[in-house]
């Protein structure tokens, strides 16, 4: 077992963050495709 292995920075479960940074880019994206439809719908 290495250095790394045994001081872990941080306990946490790795799904939890990787889902946190799941629902933040498909947030950021569906923000985009809002934005996109509302000025479309506004310009015709």
């Amino acid at each position: 077992m290495n250095e790394f292995e045994k001081n872990v920075q941080s306990k946490r479960n790795d799904a939890v963050d990787s889902g946190v940074g799941f629902a933040v880019s498909f947030g950021f994206f569906a923000a985009l495709f809002i934005i996109a439809t509302v000025v479309k719908l506004a310009a015709s």
